[in-house]
């Protein structure tokens, strides 16, 4: 399984930016698809995920001004953001992971938001700027 992030670059705060994991390989419907980010010297952070059935989880930093979603027919999982802020400025990374949905979900809410994730992108930056 493969995954590859496009869509980042440069953006004012307030702004939207949408990013898109591209997603190949066999079964690559069936995997959870985790959005990630790290600025450099901290610890990379989950955002959102969402399950093959469309399920999702997101953290609650994000989750007022991000949303996710997946187009199982173009393996494709969007991550679109709004109201960006200077803090939000990050590389941006997917990832693909084979287990249980409700096991990752649950994982993440207590903070493994590593948990169960296989396969990674190389990451695309967001720069939120003016």
């Amino acid at each position: 399984v493969r995954v590859e992030e496009s869509g980042g670059g440069l953006v004012q705060p307030g702004g939207s930016l949408t990013l898109s994991c591209s997603i190949s390989g066999p079964s690559s419907d069936s995997y959870t698809i985790g959005w990630f980010r790290q600025v450099p010297g901290q610890e990379r952070e989950g955002i959102l995920c969402i399950a093959g059935d469309r399920r999702t989880y997101a953290i609650d930093s994000v989750k007022d001004r991000f949303t996710i979603s997946r187009d199982n027919a173009k393996n494709i999982v969007t991550l679109q953001m709004t109201n960006l802020r200077p803090e939000d400025t990050a590389t941006y990374f997917c990832a693909a992971g084979g287990a249980a949905f409700s096991a990752i979900a649950g994982m993440w809410s207590v903070g493994q938001t590593s948990y169960g994730m296989d396969y990674w992108g190389k990451g695309a930056l967001v720069s939120v700027s003016s």
